[in-house]
């Protein structure tokens, strides 16, 4: 029987075990690479469409490639996903992104990298959903709120760390180099999960005889989820439509120089790495709903504000974009 079924009465404050935290920075590595993989083709666009010859409508069909067929692969696998070792299905899914990643890393043409993008979503997009699901088994309801905030700070690493870095590598040798930084690292982490992440199947003794695309379909009919799938979907749809014309909105639009803009997501990624994990254990203390409502108000506001913007000071963006972040 798995930690959710058997902890609903424990009280709030626990502490974790040294293999929990081992889980925590892993997972939290772990989704750091799926999401500097899909955060940084955002600032390399002002990069590649010169550089591959590509329209701004060609771009956005590589980045919704990913994102289309990352969403199709999750809920494909929804169904099958309680019937294997986590374990092992993390590691199977991983290994097709860091391979997915390296052809990102030889492609030379706007055909080649379209369908490396898309190969790659078809991984990326079942290993958030295993991720979480690990959580789910390993930690208590009154946990998973602060796990979930720390583990969410990949995205701000992913800005404090992956996109700069990525930036300058992409500036000093080519724009491949970024997804060579994301294979190599992607190989290290690999080897943690395969020598060190314990095996996660005990919902494997919960047996099922239903099929797996019932399941699937009479998940996504139940009227309680709906709200969810919903707002889930919404989210991820105006975070896709924005972030990957990052760059050229805000060197374009702003006019922020493009010696400058890796120093934004610097700075934006920090201050939003100092609040996720508040927001997580705040979402445990207060409840998770609330401190849901008032950060998509507050997101909502400030992305409405951001996006009215013409030519704008440096530290007017940081405001404004640390503001969004954070929520």
């Amino acid at each position: 029987m798995n930690a959710s079924t058997t902890t609903e009465a424990t009280p709030y404050k626990q502490k974790f075990t040294g293999y929990q935290i081992f889980v925590i920075v892993l997972l939290s590595l772990l989704m750091f690479t799926v999401v500097v993989d899909f955060m940084v083709l955002s600032p390399l666009g002002a990069i590649l469409m010169p550089r591959l010859h590509i329209s701004a409508a060609q771009f956005s069909h590589v980045v919704s490639g990913y994102a289309f067929s990352a969403g199709a692969a999750g809920i494909l696998a929804a169904g099958f996903a309680d019937r294997f070792d986590r374990k092992r299905l993390l590691i199977f899914f991983y290994i097709g992104f860091i391979l997915g990643t390296v052809l990102c890393a030889t492609a030379a043409t706007y055909e080649y990298l379209l369908v490396a993008r898309i190969i790659t979503g078809v991984f990326a997009g079942v290993i958030g959903s295993v991720s979480f699901a690990i959580i789910a088994d390993l930690f208590t309801p009154q946990q998973r709120g602060t796990v979930m905030g720390f583990t969410q700070m990949s995205f701000s690493a992913s800005q404090v760390l992956g996109i700069p870095i990525g930036l300058k590598l992409a500036t000093m040798f080519e724009w491949h180099a970024p997804f060579w930084m994301l294979v190599g690292f992607g190989i290290v982490l690999a080897v943690v999960i395969v020598i060190w992440l314990r095996p996660v199947n005990e919902h494997l003794a919960i047996r099922s005889d239903r099929n797996p695309l019932h399941h699937l379909f009479a998940t996504m009919v139940h009227p309680r989820y709906w709200p969810a799938f919903l707002a889930t979907s919404v989210l991820a749809t105006g975070g896709f439509m924005l972030m990957p014309f990052g760059s050229a909105f805000t060197v374009g639009n702003l006019g922020i120089s493009w010696d400058s803009i890796w120093v934004l997501f610097l700075l934006t990624g920090l201050i939003s790495a100092a609040f996720g994990p508040l927001a997580g254990v705040l979402s445990d203390k207060l409840g998770k709903f609330p401190v849901f409502v008032v950060g998509s108000i507050i997101t909502v506001t400030m992305v409405g504000i951001y996006t009215q913007f013409g030519v704008t000071p440096f530290w007017t963006c940081l405001l404004y974009t640390s503001d969004a972040a954070d929520e």
